[in-house]
Formats: C-alpha cells, sequence, structure tokens
C-alpha cells in the first residue's frame, strides 16, 4: 500500500488526490436498496439494481409490480404481460461539484476547495473499484466542464486531472451564481438511474433549488455532501483583520450582538441546505476541513451496509 502523500491545504495536487486509491479499496457507495443514515437519507429508490435495461415481456404473475405492465403485448395477446429488466453492469456516479469563490476559503488545516477535491477523488476511487462509471459536473460563476461517465482507473484520473485544474487557487472564478442553475443543467444532461453526488458549501442556495433537486431525485438517487470550515460554525473570539480582496475591514467578535447573529446564520446555513434534501429523500453528508475523507466516507457507509443488511 503507498503511503498517503499529504498537499499544502491550499492547492490540490495528482499525487496526493491518486494516494487515495488504495484506502478506498474496502468502500462502496450507496446502491439503490432500503437504507436509513446520515448518507442514505432513510429512502427506498425506485431503481432495483444498478439500472435497468428492458430484457423481454412474460406472463403477469401474482406479486409482479403493475408499473411494470407491457400493455402493448396484454392488449395484442389478451393475456396479462409484465417487461422484466436486467441489471446494468456499471452505473454512472456523477461527482457535481459547485467551485463558487467561498470555496476558496478555510482555517484548518487546508481550504474547503481541496476538502471537497479530496472528496470527489475519494467518491471517484470507490466508484471504479466498484465497477462504476466516474463522470463530473464542475461548475463556477464564470463556466462549467462536464465530463462524461467512463470506468476503470482512466476514468478516476480524467476526474482526478480535472479537479486539479478547476480547483486551482490562483485561478479563482469571480462573481456569483445560483446553485439552482447549476442543478438545473445537471438535471437536463444526467442519464436516469445515476446516482448524483452534489459537492458544495451552500453558500448559493436559492429557492429554485427546491424544483431542480424535486426532478433530479425522480429519476436518479442523490447525496448532498457540505463542506465547512469550523469557523463558520463558530465565531474565534478578538479582533481580526479581513479583507473580500478588495476592501479591507476589522471583524471585531467580542461583541454579544455581532456573536449572537453569526451564530443565527450559523445555524441556518447548516440547516436550509440539509432540510432541503432531506425533504427530497436524498442522502445528506458534511465534511470539515479538518475531517479525513475517507474516513467520512466509511463512516457512513459502514452505518448504511449495516442497516441496509
Amino acid at each position: 500500500m503507498n503511503p498517503e502523500i499529504r498537499g499544502d491545504g491550499i492547492h490540490l495536487d495528482s499525487a496526493e488526490l491518486i494516494s487515495l486509491r488504495p484506502r478506498c479499496n474496502a468502500l462502496a457507495l450507496p446502491m439503490h436498496s432500503p437504507a436509513a443514515s446520515a448518507l442514505a437519507g432513510a429512502y427506498r429508490s425506485r431503481f432495483r439494481g444498478r439500472g435497468v435495461d428492458f430484457l423481454e415481456s412474460r406472463n403477469y404473475q401474482p406479486g409482479d409490480d403493475i408499473r411494470n405492465m407491457d400493455w402493448r403485448v396484454t392488449a395484442r395477446t389478451g393475456r396479462a404481460h409484465t417487461k422484466i429488466f436486467q441489471e446494468e453492469r456499471e452505473r454512472p456516479v456523477l461527482v457535481v461539484l459547485d467551485a463558487g469563490p467561498s470555496l476558496f476559503f478555510g482555517t484548518r488545516k487546508r481550504l474547503k476547495s481541496v476538502a471537497a477535491g479530496l472528496l470527489a477523488a475519494s467518491i471517484a476511487w470507490t466508484a471504479v473499484r466498484r465497477g462504476d462509471r466516474i463522470g463530473a459536473f464542475l461548475f463556477s460563476p464564470e463556466g462549467h466542464r462536464e465530463l462524461r461517465p467512463a470506468g476503470g482507473r482512466r476514468g478516476a484520473m480524467r476526474v482526478i486531472q480535472s479537479l486539479v485544474e478547476w480547483l486551482d487557487p490562483e485561478q479563482v472564478r469571480s462573481g456569483e451564481a445560483p446553485l439552482s442553475a447549476t442543478l438545473e443543467r445537471v438535471r437536463h444532461a444526467v442519464r436516469p438511474g445515476s446516482l448524483v453526488i452534489v459537492i458544495s458549501d451552500f453558500f448559493n442556495l436559492d429557492e429554485d433549488c427546491n424544483r431542480h433537486i424535486s426532478r433530479l431525485r425522480q429519476h436518479n438517487d442523490v447525496i448532498g455532501c457540505q463542506v465547512i470550515d469550523r469557523s463558520e460554525e463558530a465565531l474565534p473570539t478578538g479582533r481580526f483583520p479581513i479583507t473580500d480582496g478588495q476592501s479591507n475591514a476589522m471583524l471585531d467578535t467580542n461583541r454579544q450582538g455581532a456573536r449572537e447573529r453569526f451564530d443565527q446564520m450559523s445555524r441556518q446555513h447548516a440547516h436550509d441546505p440539509q432540510r432541503l434534501f432531506l425533504k427530497h429523500q436524498c442522502g445528506w453528508l458534511v465534511m470539515r476541513t479538518d475531517d479525513d475523507p475517507v474516513d467520512v466516507l466509511g463512516r457512513e457507509l459502514r452505518i448504511l451496509l449495516g442497516r441496509a443488511a
């Protein structure tokens, strides 16, 4: 087993992402089966196996799902028939990474952008290890990049190389774009039966996200992954110089009123996206910048697999 390679916490490094591969061999992404955990969102998917292809029709038997009735054959023969499907060998797994300017921030171990990249790479290695195909939709306020799902090491390496390029802190894309614009594009491009994993800090969550997540969830399994820094959960006490890159100011966190307003904002930031994803029976997990991405996935997947057994 190759030793883990650690980066500088600011830039994503291909070698660091590749070094995650051996640690992901024991992981398995959630299947389309009954499950209940923080990751699975306690839902039962409509899909059978890893996606389905039509195989043949046969006479209806008691207990068959009436949603699979073959009405054309039934009308032609005068006898009830049902459709039989076979599982696809490979399921598309899509990492949707929302890389707005707020992702390039961090006070613990690494930037949120690096944490998001490590999590995405861990998902990629886990997917291809289990025979799934891995693809990605990478978004920023100034554009997007689509990687169609591909299998094996080649598929994972394509995602890794794009993550390194897209999350370069020297090329931060300015401006703002609502998350709903990202989800709408994904919804129209994703293949039904996919596992869609949305990685974001969700600072750009907007009202239209509700509609797009609902539509996306109708034909796919969806997991939301919120990447946060601990300073976004609780303010340190003191006076700190801050900047948005253009202007400077002094932040005094000793003031009680300011701390109360920040705490309220922090709770809302944690609650709103989680509530939205769980409302539509999607999975949900949180990764902090000082968390280990493989440990986060492993912990949630062990809960999922244990409850689904």
